[in-house]
């Protein structure tokens, strides 16, 4: 399987805005072990839950999911 652009885009707008799994996973309605499996790219998520993640952070599905790029400003690393 190829790069885990998607998860790592969520992990990283996560840490951007300082919330734990936990709490992003209670926002968009899934499980943290979910939120986790996201992240660690052993699972992707539906096109709904990538349309709430899109939503809740305030960018296009093109740059969740890397076919844009995606610039978060102040990223720590």
């Amino acid at each position: 399987m190829g790069k885990n652009t998607i998860g790592e885009n969520i992990r990283r707008l996560r840490r951007q805005q300082d919330l734990k799994q936990d709490v992003l996973a209670v926002k968009l309605n899934i499980r943290r072990q979910t939120l986790s499996a996201y992240e660690r790219g052993v699972t992707v998520p539906d096109i709904y839950v990538l349309i709430r993640v899109a939503d809740y952070f305030g960018i296009s599905l093109d740059e969740l999911t890397g076919r844009q790029n995606l610039v978060i400003p102040d990223e720590r690393d």
